[in-house]
C-alpha cells in the first residue's frame, strides 16, 4: 500500500500543477466558478504571491479544460476505490490469509490503478489503460470479497 500512497501523492501533484496552468482553483472548467468571486479582483497577499509564483512557471495562453477534468477524475477515481482495497488487505491479514494472496491483490490493484490513471488522463473516452485498470480493480474486489467470506466462514464454523 506504500506504492498506492505514492500514487496518491503523484496524482494530487498532477492535479495541482494542471490547476495552476489552467488558472482554475475550484471545479474543472470555467463554468464551475462563474458565480464565485475572481480571486484576483482585490486579491489578498497570499493570492498575489501564488499568482506571481505560478505565472512564472506555467504557460497560460490556452489551457485545455478537458485535461484538468480528466486529471481530477483520475485522482478522484483512485481515492474512491482505494479505501475498500486497503480494508480488504487489513482484514485478510488479520484473518491470516496467505502472503501470496495479499501480495497478489496489492500488486494487481496498484498496477490497475496506475493503468487506469494514465488511461483517464491521456484519453477522453475508452482506452486500454482504463479497461485494464477497471478489470484489475474489479478482480481485486471479487477475489478480496470472496477471500474474506471464505476465511471468515472458516473462523466462524471452526
Amino acid at each position: 500500500m506504500c506504492l498506492n500512497s505514492l500514487l496518491a501523492i503523484v496524482l494530487s501533484l498532477i492535479v495541482v500543477l494542471e490547476r495552476a496552468q489552467a488558472r482554475l482553483w475550484h471545479g474543472a472548467r470555467p463554468e464551475d466558478t462563474a458565480h464565485q468571486r475572481d480571486y484576483l479582483d482585490k486579491p489578498n497577499q497570499w493570492a498575489v504571491w501564488v499568482e506571481k509564483l505560478t505565472k512564472g512557471w506555467f504557460l497560460t495562453s490556452n489551457p485545455d479544460q478537458g485535461r484538468l477534468q480528466r486529471k481530477v477524475r483520475a485522482f478522484g477515481n483512485f481515492v474512491e476505490y482505494t479505501p475498500l482495497v486497503i480494508l480488504f488487505l487489513v482484514v485478510l491479514e488479520l484473518m491470516q490469509a496467505p502472503s501470496p494472496l495479499l501480495w497478489g491483490l496489492g500488486i494487481a490493484y496498484s498496477v490497475g490503478r496506475m493503468a487506469h490513471a494514465v488511461g483517464v488522463m491521456e484519453t477522453y473516452g475508452p482506452s486500454p489503460g482504463r479497461a485494464i485498470g477497471y478489470f484489475l480493480t474489479l478482480l481485486v474486489y471479487l477475489i478480496g470479497a470472496s477471500a474474506c467470506l471464505v476465511l471468515g466462514s472458516r473462523f466462524y464454523f471452526s
